[in-house]
């Protein structure tokens, strides 16, 4: 009685990992394997925080199984990780969402609310998506704490940030400027120079030509260009190159006159007769020349103001190459203006614009329009005042707001700095500390920024953050940075609690100056990158709280994100830590590519160009998302095109082919343990014993993938690891699996087919423990057996002894597995990858001539120069001729033999883009190209024709057949090559050959009837056959391969009679032209014992001791017995000497005759046992079996056929000969004169091996039985 339950085979993978939930939940499994792993070395990692005000989408879910594999996987190395999520609830994605929901447009509407109740708003939303987040990351597998989370709100987490904060105030790293800055109109509030880096879009911009008309000559104008005319009105000077060339030029239609760089002046006319050159001059010559300003707004300053500058950050690259000057809006802008004298740093600002990006007074003609509106206005009023030259569009990239999507302006503005500049040296050092994988993103872009860092401006305008802990005198005397929620309790004598503006802002701190007003706090709170960029130290609360633990697990060991944020939060993160400890904050990082929609667009919800995660995890499963998005280049930082249909695939190519060789597994150790009475139990100490070749090559690949993920894994390579682990499951489901059906199934025997499942099942549970962090749920399924329903955890671990016990009540428990050197055998992984790519090679060739693995061929040459490759191939032979299903394989190292030689034909694509006109010179050549040259390039040698190096890819090799048999050898053979080892498949027609693969057709139809008709191994039925026509030759080929059909089918099939009623499915087929029906009856029919015979072999065959090497027929007396002396046996066996149709019916009855010792009697020989078929000749006579009735006795023997030979036997080789030698015959009763046999032959001694060491005494031939000796 089996103990094993067999999973069902219609799976619904999102439902059974549902089930895994379940369990999961029932165990507390995340909670219950962190105290496991309590006391072990620590594995610290990061969580980047995601903002609070969006729903994940599939970077996130990207970004979150890439932490989740690793943090899995160390746990699995005998680490205790630590997870806890953690949330970016303050600054400007939270309070855009409150701006939009009340409509506030600027602060002035925040002033009239109140902070109080604002920030009560934003309080408020913060977590509305934490249950979206939640239930999404728990869908996804990913083990986290949301519990013991983070908020960047949290008042203790806000308090770190203060400390951070002062320890840089104290080191002399802040400072308050007033600078120009990337400005958000939309989000009222300065940004940092790496968040405008993360948002440009192509937009359409107006580009003006304005003129300036000078002071000395008003009929001359300087014509200078922009695409901002909204900056116009604030003009305050114009820029020229001082040593580059500018005309003064007249127009010949309108005579008006100009000046402008001389290369630039294609930009104002496309024709040079529309235009004359009245003088050249240099820049500088211009310098000190006053004009009259576009608007009398800043008219008072015209002192300094409205004259030529010169500074050479003026380019020849756009525009006229002047450059108007409004030394508030513009960076250079502002730093030639102050270098000139054109405003002074305390001066007038000339900056009329409020927090909205609206005009204020003095522009009085736009007053409270929005300078982008504004544009169409000012572009108006300057055509009506004859200062617009020209006026046209530039489409250009342009930064945005990364929150609130409207366009950046750049602006003067007062603001808190954190000296970055100064730094570049040391972040360069501290990043080369660094692990990044891929490491080209640390090298490349993260080296660029860090090297042009600048100083980071850290506070905003704003409202919901972490107030700036700056306490400050009304004249700026007086400063005090705040560390800690004590330190303002000892300077104010107010105890807060939350540290938040509407709290904090009232608090004062008393002057130290004696009649002095108290101090105030700053109105600023920080950029919530810099809160982000702090979460090391203010997740656990440092320096207040967790001081050792904290020092103890710093830097990270590892933290990952998208390569998006390496101008964000990597960037902040070291930046942070390299001015506070002079550390890098992380050892190893995984940087993303970004996830696109499959269009290749950025995926938008508004635009529904990708679908829901949830939607695609509820059709195909969890583990099919994560390993279609790991098991792509995202993962290298590339881009990924999102595809469902790519998802389905790693369902339908990975996952059913991996969960159909499970279920294998399981329903033979079923039937194994049910037809034994024993139950099957696997040890992880002793396995690995089988002698069996392909056990070995599966279980050292296994070994070999353990060792390569462990090396890949520790160097965070996940791109290597899962391609591995892809190719791993597809060698052990299309190439072990398949292979070794028979011997799963025990038709070698118990020994045998406890040796295969044993093999089998080392693999399937080193595969479900070492893919456990990759696939959760299906590895967690696998363990438990697929009965989660019931959560019986049985199955794969019940039949490991050592998986007993709390701590192994789930996969994720275990410790993954690493590798056993000594189960590692390099020469037959090496061999085996030949066979599997002389038998590719082959299936390719077939599949050129059309022609199905269901019928056999005469031959397979293998030509290969190494006598080891030849060596290798040889000792799997038979698993090439198996799975080629060919009957002879030839090996040799020398091409020439066989006529073959190598020409080559060009590569039109690859080659006519490279070359162009050299093309076709260099295609002739390559035509022409000898073997002898062809034969050295495939070698790797070096191709160069006509002066151009060729590589691989840029020509196609093509074997042709040379010399007087040229035709013949290429009508008969087909050939292709992989590397230097050709093959070459002799496809020439032959009947006998046809027939047996339209006997593999009839097995084909069979096996799909029993599929369709719901039938199991062990169901037991009866298949009857009809074929109409009645004359076809289908029906004879079923006859004469009943055998082998029946067989193969695990199933009797007999011609319909028509007296059967008892039919319960009826199916017809189409086979070559018949019509083949097939109906299937309850039981087997009277004397079937089972399609297969159950032996104490480890061969993989029905024989008791494999195959002869030459032909045979088994004989099986029915009716009758043997004489007294053969002890009763009926089977024996006929080795059929020499050339097989020198037999003859009537020798054959002698024969037979002998062996029964019935001499004399008039024998009836058939091929099957109800008398049907008689043997007329001996066409069909070869590996087959005969059955030998007295005359007129009735049909009906044993329906137990046998594919292998009946008796006793040892193959003899000697020299290039082999014969066989019979040990017993009939079956049971040993050959008497055996000696005299082995003197016949001429054999002399015997030996076990080719080296003739080892000599066998006569007396050891029976032990032997099956093998091949030598003489």
């Amino acid at each position: 009685m089996s103990t094993t339950e067999v999973p069902d085979s219609n799976i619904n993978f999102p439902k059974e990992e549902e089930k895994v939930l379940e369990l999961w939940k029932e165990l507390d499994a995340f909670a219950t394997s962190l105290k496991q792993s309590k006391g072990r070395p620590k594995y610290s990692f990061y969580d980047g925080p995601p903002f609070a005000t969006g729903k994940p989408h599939y970077g996130h879910i990207l970004a979150g199984t890439i932490k989740d594999i690793v943090t899995r996987y160390a746990h699995g190395r005998g680490f205790h990780v630590e997870r806890r999520f953690g949330w970016d609830t303050h600054g400007l994605p939270v309070e855009y969402e409150i701006d939009k929901k009340l409509g506030i447009k600027g602060p002035e509407d925040v002033e009239k609310m109140g902070i109080k109740a604002y920030n009560n708003e934003c309080r408020q939303i913060v977590s509305r998506y934490a249950s979206d987040w939640e239930e999404v990351v728990g869908r996804m597998g990913r083990w986290i704490d949301f519990k013991k989370d983070y908020k960047s709100m949290y008042p203790w987490y806000m308090e770190s940030i203060w400390w951070v904060f002062k320890q840089l105030y104290d080191k002399g790293l802040i400072y308050k400027g007033f600078r120009v800055m990337p400005y958000s109109t939309g989000c009222s509030t300065p940004l940092s120079n790496f968040e405008v880096a993360q948002n440009y879009k192509d937009v359409v911009d107006p580009a003006v030509m304005v003129s300036f008309p000078l002071v000395e000559d008003p009929a001359v104008s300087l014509v200078a260009w922009t695409t901002t005319p909204w900056t116009l009105p604030s003009n305050l000077a114009l820029c020229v190159h001082p040593d580059l060339i500018y005309v003064k030029i007249q127009d010949v239609k309108t005579e008006k006159m100009y000046i402008v760089m001389e290369v630039r002046v294609s930009e104002l006319y496309k024709k040079p007769d529309q235009y004359k050159v009245l003088e050249k001059m240099a820049g500088k010559q211009l310098q000190g020349k006053t004009y009259t300003p576009l608007f009398n707004y800043f008219e008072h300053m015209k002192d300094t103001a409205f004259r030529v500058l010169c500074d050479g950050y003026v380019t020849e690259d756009s525009g006229t190459g002047v450059v108007h000057q409004a030394p508030f809006f513009g960076e250079d802008d502002n730093r030639v203006c102050l270098a000139n004298g054109v405003v002074v740093a305390g001066g007038e600002v000339v900056c009329p614009l409020d927090g909205a990006g609206r005009f204020t007074t003095p522009v009085s003609d736009f007053v409270g329009q929005y300078v982008k509106d504004a544009d169409k206005n000012i572009i108006k009023h300057l055509k009506e005042n004859g200062r617009l030259v020209n006026a046209s569009t530039i489409k250009h990239s342009y930064p945005f707001c990364w929150r609130s999507e409207t366009p950046l302006i750049y602006r003067a503005i007062p603001a808190w700095f954190m000296r970055v500049g100064q730094m570049n040296d040391r972040l360069l050092e501290r990043n080369n500390e660094t692990y990044w994988v891929p490491d080209s993103v640390r090298e490349g872009r993260f080296a660029n920024w860090l090297e042009n860092a600048r100083d980071w401006n850290l506070s905003r305008n704003r409202y919901w953050g972490t107030p700036m802990p700056i306490w400050m005198s009304e004249d700026g005397e007086e400063t005090v940075c705040i560390g800690s929620v004590e330190e303002l309790y000892q300077l104010s004598g107010v105890k807060v609690t939350d540290l938040h503006r509407e709290f904090v802002d009232e608090i004062t701190i008393p002057s130290k100056r004696p009649g002095q007003p108290p101090l105030k706090r700053i109105s600023e709170v920080f950029d919530c990158w810099f809160e982000s960029g702090s979460m090391p130290y203010a997740q656990a609360h440092y320096p207040f709280e967790n001081k050792k633990e904290f020092e103890e697990s710093f830097p990270a060991d590892f933290i990952a994100e998208g390569i998006d944020q390496t101008r964000g939060w990597f960037y902040t993160l070291l930046v942070i830590s390299t001015a506070l400890f002079n550390r890098p904050p992380f050892k190893n990082l995984i940087v993303n590519g970004l996830v696109l929609a499959s269009d290749g667009n950025k995926m938008s919800k508004r635009l529904g160009n990708y679908p829901p995660p949830l939607d695609v995890v509820n059709k195909y499963g969890a583990d099919a998302v994560r390993l279609f998005l790991i098991n792509s280049p995202v993962v290298k930082a590339e881009n990924l095109k999102f595809r469902e249909d790519g998802v389905q695939s790693i369902l339908k190519d990975v996952f059913l082919p991996w969960y159909n060789a499970f279920r294998f597994l399981l329903q033979n150790i079923e039937r194994y343990e049910r037809e034994e009475g024993v139950e099957f139990t696997w040890s992880e100490s002793s396995y690995g014993g089988s002698e069996n070749v392909m056990d070995r090559w599966i279980i050292s690949f296994t070994q070999t993938l353990l060792d390569f993920v462990s090396k890949e894994m520790t160097a965070y390579r996940l791109y290597t690891v899962i391609p591995r682990l892809v190719k791993f499951i597809d060698n052990l489901t299309n190439w072990y699996v398949r292979m070794n059906r028979r011997r799963l199934k025990g038709e070698g025997g118990a020994a045998d087919c406890k040796d295969a499942l044993d093999s089998l099942f080392s693999v399937v549970i080193t595969m479900v423990r070492i893919m456990a962090p990759f696939t959760p749920f299906l590895t967690e399924m696998m363990y438990q057996g697929c009965h989660l329903s019931i959560i019986s955890y049985q199955v794969l671990k019940k039949k490991v002894p050592s998986f007993s016990g709390a701590d192994c009540k789930s996969v994720h428990y275990l410790m993954l597995p690493t590798a056993r050197k000594d189960l590692i055998h390099e020469d037959i992984e090496r061999a085996v990858a030949r066979m599997q790519s002389v038998v590719d090679l082959g299936r390719v060739l077939r599949d050129r001539k059309t022609m199905p693995i269901k019928y056999p061929l005469p031959e397979v040459v293998i030509i290969h120069k190494d006598v080891t490759c030849l060596a290798d191939l040889k000792s799997l032979e038979k698993y090439i001729l198996e799975e080629l299903n060919v009957k002879a394989l030839t090996l040799s190292g020398d091409k020439a033999s066989y006529g073959v030689t190598l020409r080559a034909e060009p590569d039109h694509k690859t080659l006519g883009l490279r070359l162009k006109g050299a093309f076709k010179a260099v295609m002739a050549e390559i035509k022409t190209l000898s073997d002898e040259t062809l034969t050295k390039f495939v070698d790797g040698g070096d191709l160069v024709v006509q002066g151009h190096k060729l590589e691989p890819e840029d020509v196609r090799i093509m074997y042709s057949f040379a010399g007087e048999k040229a035709a013949e050898l290429s009508s008969k053979y087909e050939a292709d090559s992989c590397g230097d080892i050709l093959v070459m498949l002799d496809t020439t027609p032959d009947p006998e050959m046809i027939e047996e693969g339209i006997a593999r057709e009839v097995v084909n139809r069979v096996q799909k009837f029993r599929k369709s008709a719901g039938l199991k191994v062990s169901d037991e039925v009866t298949m009857h056959y009809s074929v109409v026509p009645g004359d076809h030759s289908l029906t004879t080929i079923i006859v004469k391969h009943l055998e082998y059909i029946q067989t193969s089918s695990k199933t009797p099939l007999v011609l319909r009679a028509q007296s059967v009623t008892n039919i319960t499915k009826t199916e017809n087929f189409e086979v070559k032209g018949a019509k083949l029906e097939l109906n299937i009856t309850p039981g087997f029919p009277q004397g079937y014992a089972g399609a297969t015979a159950i032996t104490t072999s480890s061969s993989s065959c029905d024989s008791p001791c494999g195959q002869p090497t030459m032909d045979w027929v088994n004989v099986e007396l029915v009716g009758a017995n043997p004489a007294k002396n053969f002890n009763g046996s009926k089977k024996g066996g006929i080795l059929l000497a020499g050339d097989i149709n020198q037999w003859t019916v009537d020798k054959l009855q002698t024969c037979v005759q002998d062996i029964f010792g019935l001499y004399g009697v008039d024998l009836q020989l058939y091929y099957n046992p109800n008398k049907t078929n008689k043997v007329e000749n001996v066409k069909f006579l070869k590996n087959n079996t005969i059955f030998a009735f007295k005359k007129n006795s009735k049909g009906g023997g044993s329906s137990q056929q046998k594919s292998g030979f009946n008796c006793k036997f040892l193959n003899v080789c000697k020299g290039a000969e082999t014969t066989s030698l019979l040990l017993e015959n009939p079956v049971g009763c040993p050959v008497s004169s055996l000696q005299d046999g082995l003197k016949s032959l001429k054999l002399g001694n015997l030996y076990k091996d080719d080296a003739k060491k080892t000599k066998v005494d006569i007396s050891q031939l029976d032990s032997l039985a099956g093998l091949t000796l030598y003489a």
